[in-house]
Formats: C-alpha cells, sequence, structure tokens
C-alpha cells in the first residue's frame, strides 16, 4: 500500500470529527476514498483481509481517544480514583466510585462484541454500498430518538436520575437542584455536578448504554450517535447523553487501538510511519475540537441535523456509486 501524506491529513481530520460527531467515522473511511476515487479508492480499503489502511485507521483512533482523555483528563483522574478507592473500602458511596463501575460494566458489551465480530463485519461490510446505506440507517435511528427519546427530566444529583424517571421528582424539582448549584459556584455543565448525574443511572441503563456502541461495528451506525440515543431512551437530556457517549467511548477506542497498534510496526505498517505520526496529529486536533464544541452545542440542541446530514451523505452516495 502507498499512503500520501495528503491522504493521511483528510482521513486523519474527518476520522478526528466524524468519531465525535454521530456520523459514523467507519462510514466516512470507507465512502471517502469510494466517493474521490482513483488512486484513493486502492490504497485506502479497510475490507482486505490483511488492510495497512485499517492499520492506519487504528493509529487514527488511538490519538481520537488521547483527545478525549486530555479533554476529561480531571474526570478521569476522579474516576480512576474512583475506582481505587471502591476497591480499597468495599464501597460505592462517592458518585465516582459508582461512575468508575458503571463505565466498566458498560463497556463490556461492546469489548466482547468487537472482539468477536470486527473482523468478521468489517471485511464482508466494509465496502462503499453497505456503508453508504448504514449512513442512511444512522439517520434514521437518530431520528427516531429524537422522536421516542423519553421525556423525564434528568436529576443533577448522584442518584437521582431513576428517581426522576420513575415520577418521584418533578421538573420544579430538577431546576431548584440547578440553581442551588449555580448559586454555590459549581459548574452544572461538567466536573462533579455532571458526573454526578451520570452516577445516577442504574446498571441496566449503563448496560443499555454501552450496548448501543455495538451498532457502530457496522460501517456508518454511529458509535456516539448510538449510545446518545439509548440514552436518551433511560431519560438522560442530550447534554448528559453525549457527556456519557464521551466517557463510554474513551476506554473502547483505546482498548481497539493499542491492540491493533502492534500491526503498525510489522509489515502492515511498513513504510506508512510518517504519514501515521501525520494523520494522528490532524486526528488528535479535530476530535479534541470536536469534543470542545459538541459538549456544548447538544446543552441546548438536539440530534437531528446530524440525522439530515446522514441521510443526505448516505442517498447521495448510493445514488454516486450507481451512477460510476
Amino acid at each position: 500500500m502507498s499512503l500520501t501524506y495528503l491522504e493521511s491529513v483528510v482521513v486523519g481530520a474527518f476520522q478526528g470529527f466524524s468519531e465525535l460527531f454521530p456520523i459514523s467515522s467507519l462510514g466516512h473511511s470507507v465512502l471517502i476514498p469510494a466517493l474521490v476515487g482513483g488512486r484513493w479508492a486502492r490504497d485506502l480499503s479497510v475490507s482486505a483481509p490483511e488492510s495497512p489502511y485499517l492499520a492506519f485507521i487504528v493509529g487514527l483512533h488511538v490519538a481520537t481517544a488521547a483527545a478525549l482523555l486530555v479533554f476529561f483528563w480531571r474526570d478521569w483522574v476522579a474516576i480512576i480514583g474512583g475506582f481505587f478507592t471502591s476497591i480499597r473500602r468495599r464501597s460505592l458511596a462517592d458518585p465516582y466510585q459508582r461512575l468508575a463501575w458503571l463505565i466498566i460494566i458498560a463497556t463490556i458489551p461492546v469489548g466482547l462484541a468487537g472482539l468477536a465480530l470486527e473482523h468478521l463485519f468489517r471485511t464482508t461490510l466494509g465496502k462503499p454500498v453497505p456503508a453508504a446505506a448504514f449512513l442512511v440507517v444512522n439517520g434514521l435511528v437518530l431520528l427516531a430518538g429524537e422522536r421516542l427519546r423519553r421525556r423525564a427530566p434528568v436529576a443533577v444529583l448522584a442518584g437521582q436520575a431513576e428517581a426522576v424517571a420513575a415520577g418521584g421528582l418533578t421538573m420544579g424539582d430538577v431546576a431548584a437542584e440547578r440553581r442551588a448549584a449555580r448559586e454555590a459556584g459549581q459548574d452544572v455543565h461538567s466536573g462533579p455536578v455532571a458526573d454526578g448525574r451520570l452516577a445516577g443511572l442504574s446498571v441496566r441503563s449503563a448496560l443499555a448504554v454501552g450496548s448501543a456502541q455495538i451498532l457502530a461495528l457496522l460501517p456508518g451506525i454511529s458509535r456516539s450517535g448510538s449510545a446518545m440515543v439509548a440514552g436518551l431512551f433511560r431519560g438522560l437530556s442530550h447534554e448528559d447523553a453525549a457527556r456519557f457517549s464521551f466517557l463510554l467511548a474513551t476506554p473502547v477506542i483505546l482498548a481497539a487501538g493499542v491492540l491493533k497498534i502492534p500491526d503498525l510496526f510489522g509489515p502492515l505498517g511498513a513504510g506508512i510511519h510518517g504519514q501515521v505520526l501525520v494523520g494522528s496529529i490532524a486526528s488528535f486536533v479535530t476530535a479534541y475540537l470536536s469534543v470542545r464544541y459538541l459538549t456544548r452545542y447538544f446543552r441546548t440542541r438536539t440530534l437531528t441535523p446530524f440525522a439530515i446530514y446522514s441521510i443526505a451523505l448516505g442517498a447521495g452516495a448510493l445514488v454516486w456509486l450507481a451512477v460510476h
């Protein structure tokens, strides 16, 4: 395989933002080369059994995970600390202790499914036409999530989310909690207050959100989008559903990268180390900017624009591929 620096920068930049925007990074990684055609279509294929392009994509995923770690570094320090204190004290009294275990439990299904199904799905479905079709499906799933999402307000403090969903708290209660947090000088959109809301999820809800990420093994289905839709179904706000999807994505993406990174130092990575580095830098920058933007965007806005984009791109790609 011959991978140019232009190809690496373009694909890296698309990977960084499409992994976090609910529009499917794998779908874009498959479709962009096919739509450009020529050398790009020859060089950049993820469906080959031993694909150097796949090794390159893995390097980009590690960069994306690194961007998430940098953005949420304070949260991860507290979450990791909560994990170890929960073991030492055999307690889940602290919100970060509970959140650590919710993330672990929610990550198990997609981890097992990835090990069992990733190769099969990539080699059989990692082609332009299936990717375009699944991108349309992705848009429909996002629209369905908006239309059918549970309307329950989300709690502010740990342990309250299920009470809200069950009707134990009112909109007024939640608004009062938010006002109290603001008056105390706390940021209700990030840090302990936001993480405390997520820690109030039940194990069943966390499993549902984590399991939804399995759909992202299909090229064209977004990991963050499927997780967000599941979060909306479980009563999370857009803001908290996005936050939880980003926290869940970090260990999943990082683990997948660590498992595949050795490929970059074998025959599959021969001659493309420079391109991997340049692409990874582009991926890191766009991923960091994306998560910074999206954490603000979902405070007041919805998945609908991304649904429209996915349907339009997928349908347009199907037409283009049919006539070329």
